[in-house]
């Protein structure tokens, strides 16, 4: 199916499109909202994608939600997506959206493990070592594992970094076995 390069054509056009204004972070909020509302509100999910609602009153209900808090270029966007009869990849076409600004300002996402719940402070320190570590901008993303018993597991795309004290174990384990 082609639908994830039809969502990033239409993603490059609306960071083309924020880029003419310099403001490609807010239309990121802006198209993640109503990505997410989509997707979390089955009445407007089901508007948006039934042909019995015609694409006109799709496009009049768009900009009634969002005259007051959107650029009018942002809404003549979503207005030709629905136009097209794209509504239905407006959360896709959201995703490919923020991982290009991801790349345009230099961000990557991690996906951290620890043994605990991590505090504010840690997080913070996390993202610091990482930004050290990696040498550009990273967004952590945490959850905790008691299975790992200590240590941190870092997964940076295909990369992963494992400090876990599991890891480790094992690792003396296999040594002290072949020796």
């Amino acid at each position: 199916m082609r639908n994830p390069a039809v969502a990033r054509n239409y993603a490059e056009a609306l960071l083309e499109l924020a880029d003419r204004s310099g403001e490609a972070e807010r239309f990121g909020e802006l198209i993640e909202g109503v990505g997410g509302a989509i997707e979390a509100d089955e009445t407007i999910r089901v508007v948006l994608e039934s042909p019995r609602v015609t694409r006109k009153t799709k496009q009049e209900l768009l900009r009634r939600a969002l005259t007051s808090v959107a650029p009018e270029s942002f809404i003549r966007f979503l207005a030709a997506v629905v136009k097209r009869g794209r509504q239905g990849l407006i959360g896709a076409i959201a995703r490919q959206y923020l991982a290009l600004v991801d790349i345009k300002f230099g961000r990557v996402h991690a996906s951290v493990v620890v043994a605990r719940e991590a505090d504010l402070g840690l997080q913070d320190e996390i993202g610091k070592r990482l930004e050290a570590v990696l040498g550009q901008e990273v967004i952590p993303h945490l959850r905790h594992d008691p299975a790992i018993l200590g240590g941190i597991v870092v997964r940076v795309g295909d990369r992963v970094m494992d400090g876990s004290l599991r890891r480790r174990l094992k690792v003396l384990r296999k040594a002290m076995l072949s020796a």
